[in-house]
């Protein structure tokens, strides 16, 4: 059971493998509360599936924090790029980070499911990218998405499960009916 939290968080970090619906969650929850919501992947890739500079891709962050002073959401792991910039007790980081932690099953089915209909769709993501048919075949997990999340799921189970067990500030949520109980908490 999900504990109501003494006050509700106004700056939420949302992380968590490819598939686990990190986005959906930060839109819904930006809504509930009323706050700004910022994508990271839309702020770490730029067009052509390339990288943005660090640097911009940070201060751009910082921006975002400062324009939205009464709260954000933001989602996506980047914590490779990140500098612990989000994490909580740091100068502007998340009052909390909620961890989805679902089974490997249920990520992987919504990450196939996504990854086709978006690519049948050709639906644009971040600065006009789309999903490339070639990285299907791919065993590069930089280039295979459903590789690179098989593989995230255990290494981010590595990192967040000691905070999760020690933090009051990793909310960890594993499956769907954990994510509704702590919405609640939010209404």
């Amino acid at each position: 059971m999900i504990s109501e939290p003494a006050t509700r968080p106004q700056r939420i970090w949302i992380v968590g493998v490819s598939g686990s619906g990190k986005t959906t969650l930060a839109r819904h929850v930006a809504q509930t509360l009323g706050v700004a919501h910022l994508e990271l992947d839309a702020v770490f890739w730029q067009e052509n599936w390339t990288f943005r500079d660090i640097d911009i891709a940070q201060q751009t962050i910082v921006k975002f924090c400062e324009q939205h002073p009464q709260g954000w959401v933001m989602d996506g792991n980047w914590t490779n790029r990140l500098d612990g910039m989000l994490t909580p007790g740091q100068p502007g980081g998340a009052d909390v980070i909620v961890w989805l932690d679902h089974p490997r099953y249920v990520t992987m089915t919504r990450l196939i499911t996504r990854t086709v209909v978006r690519r049948i769709t050709q639906k644009p993501l971040w600065h006009g990218n789309t999903e490339r048919i070639r990285g299907w075949f791919s065993a590069n997990p930089d280039k295979n998405i459903v590789i690179f999340a098989w593989r995230q799921h255990k290494t981010l189970r590595e990192r967040w499960s000691p905070l999760a067990a020690t933090e009051p500030w990793v909310i960890r949520l594993c499956g769907q009916r954990q994510v509704k109980q702590w919405l609640a908490t939010l209404n």
